[in-house]
């Protein structure tokens, strides 16, 4: 175990030179200043422009509706050079659909954080301006050689662009077989196999046809839904490791996999262990259709994937009055601090967001959106992305969620957007966790979060000023990404925690990490994919209370083995290596 840095002494740097930054020159606003001259201060401060983050999002905004443009716009905190801090990636589209598309397309764009806590725009010379029609983004390091590679999904071809270490990206899409084409949403990368290896888990939304026009049920013209189009099916890709002439590639297993003989319009994912067997599952929201748990079916003879769909049995594959609804976000997180991994989706507007919690062995999971308080008070939204955090540090995890209307309505006072675009710019959602298994909407206290009526779509959090808090990155359609410093005042201590694997040289996604303090246990899961076309770093941030020493720290490993750590000081990083902790029969 390490008392610090994720890519260890990177991130003590990255850490200390943000302070010293920090120190030398504009000081962030102290929120405990507010709190003693009797002011309520905001949780959350927009630091887009001080930050140096200038991109703004095109697409195809005008009078044609087409279904493409109004659904995308990923993004992803990464840590592409390896400096121990958070970059930034943004996906685009352009003013045209693929069929029609002309040179000047919109680039996805990659910014770098600075020691100064500014982000600059080095796309140019990444390589990783892809120019498709962008939706989602997944980060893994998918050829084990120490850095983080990318992989972009696209309404069209799909693209893999390899970390070159330097700094830049190579285009290995061909040569990696990992060009899908169609109508790619979310991706997550999950070793289902348990060889070591990055594979590669794809949401595909619909067969979608350019010249197809829908209207609303008073004639006018309105965007089409997803059951005005053949959906199309999920698609698994194997690693197959690096060969003899140093590439990786990729198999489409999907059909073996099981994936291909159902369809069923898929946007968000996030890869866990929901029967806790030690192999890695998927949990897949679908729009207007069933969402799926695909549980992995453990080894294959011969070596391979397949998996089986269990939501129905598990109580999570329709809402509590047994229909579908339109699936977009979703996060695995234990909301209500029973130790297992609840499951929270996001919804159309007129259909309550679902919060499903595990109700423990293996008995599967309970429908809680009405008694939470999640439900009921999100029928007026349209959500996309969400974000588990706990804001404040005081334990408990909270929620943000960024909303955005699909459905043509009244305009919207200020909006600059062209009609009908400016009808669809709505109030993005935060809660605080009350610690009584509610959770209460926060409206002036949240700050600049409700300050912009926007049209917000991916929604991804992490700490980019190291400062033990969580922040806030939102993609919002044709508009400017938003970057959001939390300012929250601290109601307790905070631990960041990676679990990583030195043999394979990278974070152990999948596994469980567990924090233990007295009779409070906090269980997280080591994932990069959640939310809505997202990817965020693997460090998990716990917010503890007033504990200020965990005794131990129990990491399950994606292979279901377990190791214990001992107990730390809080308010601080720390990295795990598998091997070091003690082994444990669980």
């Amino acid at each position: 175990m390490n008392f610090g840095p994720a890519y260890p002494l990177m991130r003590y740097l990255a850490i200390a030179l943000t302070a010293l930054a920090a120190a030398c020159g504009e000081q962030p606003a102290d929120p405990a200043a507010g709190r003693e001259a009797g002011i309520d201060p905001a949780w959350f401060t927009d630091v887009t422009e001080a930050s140096g983050l200038d991109f703004i999002h095109q697409g195809a905004a005008d009078e044609q509706l087409r279904m493409p443009a109004v659904m995308g716009g990923g993004a992803a905190f990464l840590d592409f050079d390896n400096d121990g801090d958070l970059d930034i990636y943004l996906t685009n589209s352009d003013q045209v659909l693929p069929e029609s598309r002309t040179p000047g397309r919109g680039l996805n764009r990659l910014y770098r954080r600075e020691t100064d806590g500014r982000y600059t725009d080095v796309t140019d010379t990444s390589g990783l301006g892809d120019d498709g029609y962008g939706m989602g983004v997944a980060v893994g390091d998918v050829d084990n050689d120490g850095d983080v590679d990318v992989f972009v999904t696209n309404f069209g071809r799909d693209g893999l662009y390899l970390n070159n270490g330097d700094g830049s990206f190579a285009d290995v899409t061909a040569v990696a077989g990992a060009g899908i084409e169609g109508w790619s949403a979310s991706a997550a990368f999950c070793d289902f196999d348990r060889d070591g290896w990055l594979d590669l888990y794809v949401t595909r939304y619909v067969e979608y046809q350019p010249g197809r026009r829908c209207s609303g049920k008073s004639g006018a013209p309105e965007f089409c839904g997803p059951k005005s189009f053949r959906p199309l099916h999920d698609v698994v890709l194997r690693n197959q490791g690096v060969g003899q002439d140093g590439s990786v590639r990729f198999k489409d297993v999907s059909e073996t996999a099981g994936l291909s003989t159902t369809r069923a319009a898929g946007l968000g994912l996030v890869c866990l262990d929901a029967n806790d067997d030690g192999w890695q599952d998927v949990y897949v929201a679908n729009d207007a259709y069933a969402n799926q748990l695909w549980i992995n079916q453990a080894a294959v003879p011969g070596g391979g994937i397949a998996f089986r769909d269990e939501a129905l049995l598990a109580g999570v594959a329709y809402n509590l009055h047994g229909q579908p609804q339109a699936g977009m976000g979703v996060v695995a997180e234990d909301l209500d601090g029973n130790g297992a991994l609840d499951l929270f989706l996001t919804h159309l507007t007129n259909e309550a967001n679902t919060f499903y919690s595990d109700i423990g062995g293996g008995s599967g999971y309970r429908d809680e959106s009405g008694a939470s308080g999640l439900g009921p008070s999100s029928m007026p939204y349209t959500g996309f992305g969400v974000v588990a955090l706990d804001a404040e540090l005081d334990g408990d995890p909270d929620l943000f969620i960024a909303n955005g209307k699909v459905n043509v309505a009244r305009p919207v006072a200020g909006s600059s957007l062209p009609a009908p675009w400016n009808t669809l710019p709505e109030p993005n959602l935060f809660y605080r966790n009350d610690d009584m298994g509610r959770f209460v909407r926060l409206e002036g206290e949240a700050g600049a979060l409700n300050t912009h009526l926007e049209i917000s779509r991916a929604a991804v959090g992490g700490d980019i000023d190291g400062d033990g808090d969580i922040d806030l990155l939102v993609a919002n359609l044709l508009g400017p990404a938003r970057l959001y410093r939390n300012d929250t005042p601290r109601a307790g201590k905070w631990l960041s925690v990676l679990a990583y694997d030195p043999e394979i040289r990278r974070a152990a996604l999948g596994a469980r990490v567990t924090v233990v303090a007295g009779a409070r246990r906090w269980n997280r899961l080591v994932t990069t994919a959640s939310s809505y076309l997202v990817s965020h770093s693997p460090d998990l941030h716990f917010g503890l209370g007033d504990v200020s020493r965990v005794e131990r720290i129990e990491v399950r490993w994606p292979d279901g083995s377990i190791e214990l750590f001992p107990g730390v000081e809080t308010d601080r990083a720390v990295t795990l290596r598998r091997g070091e902790g003690t082994p444990s029969d669980g």
